[in-house]
């Protein structure tokens, strides 16, 4: 019992001894966490130039752009065939995705020898080959009548201008087909199938087999965006933000990119940590001075690393008694298999001792311990810089999406990682210990690259489909030149029949006379009171007008809330509320004692029958005091003056806010003859001349008309171009079949077209997986600002996915791409009608005044015209193009309901003392 414990003990202490000689002696392959991490920075900047216009033609790391965009979503089904050439032997599969309740995917394959001299033939040959061996799977699989979709496995370094296009730019592994570097790989292909004849195909995806991988385990997760091969060669991928692909059109979603990291090094990067083996290695190489990073980590040049230290450590009499064979310094005689069996924990030391004797050199016990820990220092050395690079990629992917903590997968393949038995424990073990800052999960690829291609084309298939039926719904929103000349010809024919005392009754565009019979001249001058009521709260405003070379208008206001319970109380507690805060007002200007003129913005429907008399005819947002509807409103302001007994107004003009906004503009340029208001809800009014107007007695003149063209099409007359969206948000509203054509255009509505739209797409599989959230069957909640915000060309897709999960929609970044058309296809149709029914109007004008050619102004207010990136532009656009006799500016009103309510009224005394002169 002694004996062995003595033994055991003389055991450890040779074995600590030795390995601390070989620790010694392979020092600079034992690499620090500082140099790690230095060589994760290092290739970080790689990648960076790699991306870069700039700096891709001569940095070292390719960063080859793929043109995959898209990972599995779960939803891929379908019947394909995959090619995978990328060795010495050639593989096809049949694989069917289908779905019984959960995506299942069934494989058949069929391995084809690719024989020496077909791989050092000529192009033609080999792809002569490659369409023999597939039109023989087809013929056994008895499908060789239908046109499946092919993805294509090409494992090789490509440049990719779109899916189904591959360049090759060099062979590797042994491959020397002639004719072959700088052609596209597809149209070979293509060439060698229409040659025979018998079958079609249609190759939709060209991938490398790094991409491939992270599609097969991005099948089986759907949060894997990082592919790595670590076997005979390496390589990684990942999903890059489009916008940093200056390669790249566009800046929308994501895409693959191949880094083809093997060749990280190449420029002299790596020079501090390689070793004189790793440069004998290179030496000894098919391509010295490439590929110096595959070098250091790859299972090909692994064996043949660690053969060489044990010729030197012989050489120096530090290993094997300094014995030498013939079959040690025989090149490849030491491979990574050997590597693997000789680090396994429990019989490692008896596989050195049997694959050291079996290359003549006669091991002690002490030898076979040395040559474990070398094979242990290598293997390691290559795990912690697959580690550091990977890092770089776990990083930047960080970086992308802005958040503290990344949670992503990583789908691995490669025979080192696989059958080394110490390799992917190492390299998870760093990979967490450098990125502390992110959870990964390693996934390993089970089918390999052939499933992946498959998938690419699953994917490719099932995006190509879904963009055919999402431009086949969005492609209703895109109205055509003629379309909107259609709509300008209906709205002048809606403008007509209700500007005619024939047909005023049933016509839709009500077009109502204001009593406002010209804009400001300039000359208005004084102290006017305005009152601004439209909702929840209640405004006065005095407003001092001052004429002459120093004109100006100035204003003080106080708002007043408006409790429910006299909103819905009696007309007379609501009139008599309005009257204690004009008396609180004038008390707080210190003004009581004035007799000033009054203007009121009133924005419910009314019928005026003079400036100063409106019929309220009925009551909106939320409003229901009773005794009102059918009155004069200014009557019942009157009236409720004189109750208080404290003060006298001189009530001069009741106001609509449209008209409020012509009138603040006109302040500011004499040419504004229109208004436009395009907020929560939308309307126009303008200058129309006095004979046109048969609700009017008078012929003389003109006078603003009230148009409240929201109800534009409400006679049926714009449903050719209503969609299911508009008919649902229509039917769902609270004034279903009213106000149609501002249910098209207003901010109050566009959200909810967009949530319909969602909707739709998420029931057939386009967006959020699938799954319709509570939020997304909420009305009203994707409000109109949200459609501002998601269009603005200054945010990334990253700041879209966070106002959706704002909603709590949670989105990938395709599902972003998807909501941020939709948008765009909504509020564009919304600027050209808009850009429709303006042009109407100023045509109007134009012919009106029998002119060739009109300038006019048209002030504009309004939360969607103000705040939508894009609405204003696209609306001005469509005006020019259908009423192009006409220039027309658009000046944006500054408080059309306030300011403008005090200059109505100021252009009211100033005609009722000339009438009075």
């Amino acid at each position: 019992m002694i004996a062995a414990q003595l033994l055991a003990y003389y055991f450890t202490e040779l074995k600590d001894d030795q390995l601390k000689k070989i620790d010694k002696y392979l020092y600079a392959m034992r690499l620090s966490d500082e140099t790690l991490l230095d060589i994760t920075g290092r290739f970080r900047r790689e990648m960076e130039n790699g991306l870069s216009r700039d700096f891709n033609p001569t940095c070292s790391v390719k960063m080859l752009p793929t043109f995959v965009r898209s990972i599995p979503d779960g939803t891929e089904r379908g019947d394909f065939i995959a090619l995978d050439l990328g060795g010495s032997f050639f593989r096809i599969l049949r694989v069917k995705v289908s779905h019984d309740k959960k995506q299942m995917v069934q494989m058949e394959s069929q391995v084809y020898d690719t024989p020496e001299d077909i791989i050092h033939g000529t192009g033609i040959r080999l792809f002569d080959h490659v369409a023999e061996c597939l039109g023989d799977f087809m013929e056994k699989q008895e499908i060789k009548d239908k046109k499946l979709p092919v993805g294509f496995t090409f494992s090789f370094p490509c440049r990719q201008t779109k899916l189904d296009e591959a360049v090759l730019i060099t062979w590797t592994k042994k491959f020397k087909a002639s004719g072959v570097e700088g052609a596209d790989v597809v149209k070979l292909l293509n060439k060698a199938i229409k040659k025979r004849g018998d079958y079609d195909a249609d190759i939709i995806a060209v991938v490398n087999d790094t991409v491939g991988t992270m599609m097969t385990c991005g099948f089986d997760d759907q949060r894997c965006e990082v592919g790595i091969i670590i076997g005979t060669g390496t390589n990684a991928c990942y999903m890059e933000e489009l916008r940093h692909i200056d390669l790249v059109e566009g800046d929308e979603g994501r895409m693959c990119i191949n880094t083809e990291w093997g060749a990280f090094g190449d420029d002299g990067e790596l020079e501090d940590i390689r070793t004189e083996f790793d440069k004998e290695i290179d030496r000894g190489s098919l391509n010295p001075g490439k590929q110096l990073f595959e070098k250091l980590t790859s299972g090909m040049y692994m064996g043949e690393l660690v053969r060489l230290i044990l010729v030197k450590m012989a050489k120096e009499g530090l290993l094997f008694e300094g014995r030498i064979t013939p079959e040690l310094l025989t090149k490849g005689k030491l491979t990574t298999k050997d590597v693997s069996a000789m680090e396994k924990s429990k019989d490692g030391l008896s596989k050195a001792k049997d694959i050291l004797t079996r290359l003549g050199v006669e091991p002690s016990q002490e030898d076979c311990v040395a040559v474990q820990h070398v094979c242990t220092i290598v293997s390691f050395r290559s795990a912690n810089l697959v580690a550091a690079c990977l890092g770089a990629i776990l990083t930047r992917l960080r970086d992308n999406k802005g958040v503290p903590r990344l949670r992503t997968t990583v789908g691995v393949d490669g025979s080192l990682y696989k059958m080394h038995p110490q390799y992917c424990r190492r390299l998870q073990k760093t990979v967490r210990r450098l990125n502390p800052d992110c959870d990964v999960r390693f996934l390993l690829s089970e089918s390999g690259s052939g499933k992946g291609a498959a998938m690419v084309t699953a994917v490719a298939h099932r995006l190509a489909e879904q963009r055919r039926q999402i431009d086949a719904t969005l492609a209703q929103f895109e109205l055509s030149n003629e379309q909107l000349m259609e709509v300008k010809k209906r709205m002048r024919i809606e403008i007509d029949a209700g500007l005619r005392k024939k047909t005023h009754e049933n016509a839709t565009v009500k077009m109502l006379p204001t009593f406002v019979r010209s804009t400001p001249d300039g000359t208005e001058n004084g102290d006017f009171l305005a009152l601004d009521l439209g909702g929840t709260n209640f405004r006065v405003l005095l407003v001092a007008i001052r004429s002459g070379k120093r004109r100006s208008v100035e204003m003080h206001n106080k708002i007043y809330a408006i409790p429910v319970e006299v909103m819905q109380g009696t007309g007379e507690e609501l009139f008599d509320h309005i009257v204690h805060c004009i008396s609180d007002f004038l008390d707080y200007m210190g003004m009581k004692g004035a007799r000033l003129p009054l203007g009121f913005t009133f924005s419910f429907p009314c019928k005026q029958t003079s400036l100063d008399a409106g019929i309220l005819l009925k009551w909106t947002k939320g409003f229901k005091a009773t005794d009102c509807e059918g009155e004069d409103v200014v009557g019942l302001l009157r009236e409720a003056i004189k109750r208080r007994e404290e003060f006298e107004l001189d009530i001069v003009a009741v106001v609509n806010d449209t008209v409020g906004t012509m009138m603040t503009c006109a302040y500011e340029d004499s040419n504004c003859e229109i208004g436009l208001i395009v907020g929560t809800g939308s309307n126009a009014c303008y200058m129309e001349e006095m004979r046109n107007i048969e609700m009017v007695d008078g012929d003389e003149g003109r006078m603003c008309v009230n148009m409240e063209w929201g109800a534009f099409g409400d006679n049926g007359c714009l449903d050719d171009i209503r969609t299911t969206s508009d008919k649902a948000v229509d039917e769902l509203s609270l004034n279903s079949g009213k106000q149609r054509y501002e249910k098209m255009i207003s901010g109050m509505y566009l959200g909810e077209i967009v949530r319909n739209i969602l909707i739709d797409f998420t029931k057939r599989g386009f967006l959020f997986r699938g799954q319709i959230s509570e939020a997304l069957k909420t009305r009203s909640i994707f409000e109109t600002k949200f459609l501002s915000q998601i269009e603005s060309d200054r945010l990334a897709l990253l700041q879209v996915r966070a106002i959706l999960q704002q909603l709590g929609l949670n989105s990938t970044c395709d599902d972003s791409i998807i909501v941020k058309e939709v948008c765009g296809a909504v509020s564009r149709r919304a600027a050209k009608l808009c850009g429709a029914g303006m042009a109407a109007v100023v045509d109007k004008i134009r012919e009106n005044r029998g002119m060739e050619h009109l300038d006019v102004t048209v002030g504009v207010d309004g939360t969607l015209y103000k705040l939508h990136p894009h609405f204003s532009k696209i609306m001005k656009h469509t005006v020019k193009e259908l009423a192009p006799k006409c220039d027309v500016t658009f000046l944006l009103s500054e408080d059309g309901s306030g300011k403008g309510a005090a200059l109505i009224t100021a252009v009211g005394c100033r005609l009722r003392q000339m009438e009075q002169k």
